[in-house]
């Protein structure tokens, strides 16, 4: 099934589900390539036991030494009666509550002990189709294959779901439901509700509902899973680094002799009225910004996976994005109408397709922006598309097809898994990515402007009459009857062609005679090669084979929040829309032009001490790569529709900031913390208004022009030329400083003296609290002590999901968290975070108090320190099998060079480490007078008593 319209709109709301209005057809469970012309992949087994269940197994290397479990189950909420709305999602969280293999509360324990953290490699899913259970296999060992396979097979049909289970996970569903309460979700029910009333889909909320979810018993849950978990509603996807015959085996070891059963069909999620028409809704929340959407849907187009269809359907993309281009370009401008607009049709349940025209624009500007963006759509419906808009997108879909071919044989095993889950869910065939290539370049030269907008027309579904409605903190002057008064002017307004301009090149290749390398050497540590050029500027390079032709780039340079004062408090505060200003010869719109078919990054962000930027790229890229953040140093553009862009994103974040628990917590607490540093709290919002790129070129060009510079190079790549591009390049540049400042004149970090209590308001649900409790700590450079204070958090969180989630039902996710300073001398924090119902505060507040106090009194049991050590000791091993983990090395090799003994030495030191030691942590930091206890409540709730 094709994604539901384009990236842009699956970020704003949730899929719009359409029904078919006839009875549902049998259950297909065929694999879709028995009947498709696209050779399917032959590195994968698909298999088909005697029940009925189906598998699919793949060796792979990519991390080397792990492996992928996940496990569908063909039953979502679509599949619940009304006084089941919320078990499929109930049955999901039993699944982590013991089995008859398994003891009571002991599922998530062995998994722990097995080296996977909860939530991080434990984890499941619940939509409105299917269910999906997760795990992330740290090794490929026999022993834990065989412990998946078998826990998978106890979650396929041997819950216990006993009684008391129930009743205690029963809370922590509805903390579930109440932390979900958000203006966001209330703003997505109403546009459902709108769309597709009276539809299935709209009362089949996977979380539930409070009524059905309260009269949930043991009895009720049992009958849905057995009647849902059948073996022909099962696909078990298993990826690795393991031998395939021994897995398949396995399988049928631990599936061959689960009974089959009758499987039902999905229930249809309509009904839905695909000629509805001419309706307008209005929707206010103070949170909200400003959109309105334009809406028609039409009848289902049945398009099974084949050559011809990916032909029709890579037409079709082409033609979206184009026209989701032109709009980025208007959203772009120095007087834009619509901070962003998307255009483009999707299929929902293989029942319908919607299209749709979203535009967001700034409080009271809606009219404006409707018809801005009205008219690129309805230009594009009748001029169609040149020749050069054509050839951009064209150049950037071979690009990403080139590079996929290119690093086939190192694709991650998610990714694979991925591919796999997709042929069930969408039946989108597996096929390997040289095959995509070539298919592609066979078709290209038929990707014509006449072509791409034939296939356009072929699927939109016009927006005559269409639903109209608008969301934001003001309701439109003039009601509903301007809305529709403004699309009537907009669809008769006069339009032109677009008159595309052509791109020009890239402006950046010449920054002077190449640098000379002063020093070049390898650190026997870890292989790492480190040069310097006469400029001052340091590189440092590991070639790997974990991901071919792949290539990560890091820059730093000095700077970063160090730069801030408290007279100046927000002199960083732009570096990250740095690169929406684009450079001094190319506007990011143009750029946008002149990169596409690049594999390249752009931008910076600040750190504590340094100005950061990670990259992705290609071998054939890294010298344009290299380029691009040379000109992005050396000749910034600081336009002024970069200032209108951030000024837009910091109205909306103002506007919204005590919407939640957590945004109001996340607005106090660096002022709370700090003592009201102005470097670290928030400032009144016209502080930020006031900014300028103006003033930002003062604040950081001293340190764009002289700071130190280090760059790390990791991937698939030639050592000893990307020397020579960046010689060509970084170290092309004049002369810099050759080490980073320390910045000893800055005032230290404080942490408040005040230990009082402190409570804040929220906008949001009446009953969400949240409970933070935060104690200083130190900065990092101890590694001992801070690995100890690593495990703490480690044996804290185990113990708050264990008597927050589990046994009292309070929390959905309480969490802590060890935070130490690598540059503010002696500042850390340690914090602890729950999210509550107002009329659990007390209860939560006491209980943190005693798994604190427990960890003071006594150390903890073996079993719970090799729960909380075993995923570090995992996480560790496993820290250079990818590209992203050496870079953390890499990155600052010359200048922390100490980080790398830290990761060698780290094993051994976190096996070293007992009970007591824990225990030695929480009496040095956790002590009940030195942390400060912060509660966030809604406007009108009282107090506790306590």
């Amino acid at each position: 099934m094709r994604a539901f319209l384009i990236a842009l709109l699956l970020l704003v709301l949730p899929a719009p589900l359409v029904a078919r209005e006839a009875a549902p057809p049998a259950e297909d469970h065929s694999w879709a390539f028995e009947t498709s012309d696209i050779p399917v992949d032959p590195a994968f087994r698909f298999g088909r036991l005697d029940n009925g269940m189906r598998y699919i197994v793949r060796s792979n290397a990519t991390p080397a030494g792990t492996a992928v479990v996940r496990m569908l189950v063909e039953t979502g909420s679509l599949d619940e009666s009304d006084s089941e709305r919320g078990y499929a999602h109930f049955v999901e969280h039993m699944a982590f509550n013991g089995s008859k293999r398994v003891p009571e509360g002991q599922m998530v324990a062995l998994l722990e002990r097995n080296g996977l953290a909860f939530g991080a490699d434990t984890n499941a899913s619940t939509s409105f189709e299917r269910t999906v259970y997760k795990l992330d296999l740290p090794r490929s060992d026999p022993a834990l294959l065989d412990t998946a396979l078998m826990l998978m097979r106890e979650t396929a049909s041997e819950l216990s779901i006993s009684q008391e289970a129930v009743d205690r996970e029963r809370g922590v569903i509805l903390s579930e439901m109440r932390d979900r309460n958000t203006f966001s979700l209330r703003n997505t029910m109403d546009s459902i509700e709108f769309f597709y009333p009276g539809s299935r889909y709209l009362l089949r909320m996977p979380i539930g509902t409070a009524e059905t979810l309260n009269a949930a018993s043991a009895a009720s849950l049992r009958a849905f899973y057995e009647r849902e978990y059948v073996p022909a509603h099962v696909t078990l996807v298993v990826v690795g680094d393991f031998d395939v015959a021994q897995i398949v085996t396995g399988i049928q070891r631990h599936f061959g002799h689960w009974p089959a059963a009758p499987s039902e069909p999905q229930p249809d999620a309509g009904p839905i009225a695909r000629k509805d028409k001419g309706r307008t809704d209005i929707y206010v929340d103070p949170a909200l910004s400003e959109r309105v959407s334009v809406v028609r849907t039409g009848r289902w187009l049945e398009e099974p996976d084949s050559v011809a269809q990916r032909q029709e359907n890579l037409l079709r993309s082409i033609g979206y994005d184009i026209v989701n281009r032109r709009l980025q370009r208007l959203s772009r401008q120095a007087n834009p109408p619509f901070r962003g607009a998307g255009f483009g049709t999707g299929d929902v349940f293989e029942t319908a397709r919607s299209t749709r025209l979203i535009v967001d624009t700034v409080d009271r500007h809606w009219r404006a922006g409707l018809l801005a963006a009205a008219v690129e759509y309805r230009r594009a419906l009748a001029y169609g598309f040149a020749a050069s808009e054509v050839a951009e997108q064209v150049a950037s879909i071979r690009n990403a097809l080139v590079n996929a071919a290119g690093s086939a044989d190192t694709r991650s095993n998610a990714t694979l898994a991925g591919s796999a889950l997709a042929l069930v869910t969408d039946r989108t065939v597996p096929s390997t990515p040289q095959t995509v290539l070539q298919r592609f370049e066979a078709f290209a030269p038929r990707i014509t402007p006449k072509a791409v907008l034939a296939a356009l027309k072929r699927e939109v579904i016009p927006l005559r009459k269409p639903l109209i409605r608008f969301e934001g903190r003001f309701a439109p002057e003039g009601g509903e009857k301007a809305l529709r008064k403004t699309w009537k002017e907009a669809t008769k307004a006069a339009i032109d062609r677009e008159l595309a301009a052509d791109a020009s090149a890239f402006g950046y290749t010449d920054f002077g005679p190449a640098g000379k390398v002063v020093s070049d050497r390898v650190d026997p540590r870890l292989g790492i090669r480190e040069v310097r050029f006469a400029n001052g500027v340091m590189l440092n390079l590991k070639r790997t084979d974990i991901e071919q032709d792949k290539v990560r780039v890091s820059v730093s340079i000095d700077g970063g929040d160090m730069l801030d004062t408290p007279s100046d408090p927000l002199a960083t505060e732009m570096v990250s829309y740095l690169d929406e200003g684009g450079l001094g010869k190319h506007s990011r719109d143009d750029l946008e032009t002149i990169l596409a078919g690049r594999t390249v990054g752009f931008g910076l962000r600040s750190d504590e001490a340094s100005f950061d930027g990670l990259y992705r790229t290609t071998p054939r890229d890294l010298q344009l790569q290299l380029e691009l953040i040379a000109a992005l140093i050396t000749d910034p553009g600081y336009r002024s529709e970069g200032q209108v862009q951030y000024r837009q994103q910091i109205n909306n974040y103002f506007a919204r900031l005590r919407a939640t628990p957590d945004s109001a917590l996340q607005a106090d607490l660096g002022a709370i913390l700090s003592g009201g540093d102005p470097r670290f709290s928030l400032q009144p919002v016209e502080t930020y208004r006031r900014l300028t790129y103006a003033k930002l070129g003062q604040e950081i060009g001293d340190r764009l022009a002289h700071g130190a510079i280090e760059v790390g190079i990791v991937g698939d790549f030639d050592e000893d030329q990307a020397i020579a591009q960046v010689a060509r390049t970084l170290g092309a540049l004049p002369p810099r400083e050759t080490s980073f400042r320390d910045y000893a004149d800055q005032p230290p970090r404080p942490f408040t003296n005040d230990r009082d209590p402190r409570l804040i308001r929220h906008g949001g649900a009446p009953d969400q609290a949240l409970l933070r409790l935060t104690w200083p700590t130190r900065d990092d450079s101890d590694p001992v002590e801070t690995l100890k204070l690593e495990l703490l958090e480690r044996v804290i969180r185990i113990e708050l999901t264990d008597e927050l989630r589990e046994a009292l039902g309070k929390a959905y996710s309480p969490s802590a968290s060890s935070s130490l300073s690598r540059h503010w001398k002696g500042y850390g924090v340690f914090s602890i975070n729950a999210s509550v119902d107002v009329a659990d505060v007390a209860a939560t507040g006491k209980a943190i108090g005693q798994v604190v106090q427990s960890l003071r009194s006594a150390p903890v049991s073996e079993d719970l320190l090799q729960r909380a050590r075993q995923p570090m000791l995992e996480s560790l091993q496993n820290g250079l099998k990818s590209n992203a983990g050496w870079l953390s090395l890499v990155d600052r090799a010359q200048t922390e060079s100490e980080r790398i003994d830290r990761y060698l030495k780290a094993t051994g030191r976190l096996e070293a480490l007992t009970a007591s030691d824990v225990q030695a942590m929480a009496q040095r930091y956790l002590g009940p007078a030195e942390g400060i206890e912060v509660l966030v409540l809604p406007e009108s709730a009282e107090l506790p008593a306590s």
